[in-house]
């Protein structure tokens, strides 16, 4: 009996040191992973915030202010006092100087002022329109001799330079469908267009491409001219059209191709009490916006990116070139459709419109981690 009880005792013994042991096994063995998962979250971290660091610093060549060169084919409504502000807006937040130079239409002119940048030895080029057979050859040169060149609506193929546009062909193809579907494929329209700008060119691709498409849409009118008051000579021709067509359904809809066309046809139909006819426009500004949303205002749809964002991302783009980095040769921006039955019944501006239209004004595209480091660093000048 007393032999039983030891044997007993014994293995209930052994049980019980058994059980702590693998407890205390088992305690060390969870107690170990988080210092270990806590070591490589260290080294993660440290890692990451040490390539965060390198890749902030502000690249070498741009530790001291920049000087660049926005030259313009033509500085015409408040599309292109809207691109001008976002280039200043931009080269001002990298602490940078920016000279505007407008070639008034004159191609010829616009190459001149490629070379007097050339000679002033800038540090980057912003280019707004113009046409490659007027400016290739001062674009070459300044490429030689080292200085990026970023493009805008231009049709310039010269390697090196990077060209950005609003994807005209999409532009063109947005407005044309909606209004093909509102007059339900069929109907009457006057066209508006100008040659001699890529952009226009590009869009009247597409216009074909709609003629062919849609059969039982007729042109019934079409003109356009570009000027210092495209705006107020389109109203005048439009006024004419509507006299020569005085019924209603004569004319059923206006493509306008840039927004001053579609601003003067919008006040001449409005003018006349021609309200049925609607117009369908490429472009956007703040002053479009207003015509958009007044009260059975015949402009219903428009086509645009923002030009204040286009032009901060070419800004980007040349800063990116300077800074030594890899850029696209090529750039499309997402233009977007903004219909009036889509905003609101107060008056809204450009800086608001993303609340009403999905990824408006925000491209996300050029940006390298330096970038805020820049911008901080001089906001704190």
């Amino acid at each position: 009996m007393k032999q039983f009880r030891f044997h007993y005792l014994f293995a209930l013994l052994f049980s019980i040191l058994v059980i702590l042991s693998g407890c205390l096994n088992e305690q060390d063995a969870v107690s170990s992973k988080p210092a270990k998962q806590e070591n490589s979250a260290s080294e993660k971290t440290s890692e990451t915030t040490g390539a965060t660091t390198e890749q902030a610093d502000i690249p070498e060549k741009l530790k001291k202010p920049i000087k660049i060169a926005a030259i313009m084919q033509m500085s015409i409504g408040t599309f292109s006092s809207q691109y001008i502000a976002g280039v200043k807006e931009q080269v001002q937040k990298f602490g940078g100087e920016v000279q505007i130079y407008n070639a008034d239409n004159d191609l010829t002119k616009m190459a001149s002022y490629v070379e007097t940048a050339i000679t002033q030895n800038v540090d980057a080029i912003l280019l707004d329109h113009g046409r490659a057979d007027a400016l290739e050859a001062p674009v070459k040169k300044a490429v030689a001799k080292g200085i990026p060149v970023v493009a805008f609506d231009n049709d310039l193929n010269v390697p090196g330079v990077t060209v950005i546009d609003q994807d005209d062909y999409s532009l063109a193809w947005k407005t044309l469908k909606t209004l093909a579907e509102d007059l339900n494929g069929e109907g009457n329209i006057v066209t508006i267009w100008v040659g001699g700008f890529t952009p226009m060119e590009r869009r009247h691709v597409i216009y074909d491409a709609f003629k062919k498409r849609y059969p039982n849409i007729k042109e019934v009118a079409k003109f356009g001219t570009a000027s210092a008051n495209t705006a107020l000579d389109t109203q005048t021709q439009m006024e004419a059209i509507l006299k020569k067509f005085p019924n209603k359904g004569d004319i059923d809809a206006v493509f306008a191709t840039w927004d001053e066309f579609a601003k003067g046809a919008t006040r001449a139909i409005e003018q006349a009490g021609r309200n049925e006819i609607k117009v369908y426009g490429i472009d956007l500004s703040d002053e479009d916006l207003q015509m958009m949303q007044k009260p059975n205002s015949p402009w219903v749809a428009t086509t645009a990116t923002d030009p204040a964002e286009d032009g901060r991302v070419q800004v980007r783009f040349a800063y990116q070139k300077i800074a030594g980095e890899k850029t696209p040769n090529i750039y499309s921006l997402e233009p977007h459709l903004v219909k009036r039955s889509d905003l609101p019944d107060q008056q809204v501006s450009m800086k608001d419109l993303h609340q009403y239209i999905s990824g408006w004004g925000q491209s996300n595209v050029a940006i390298s981690p330096w970038m805020k480091t820049l911008e901080a660093q001089v906001k704190n000048k």
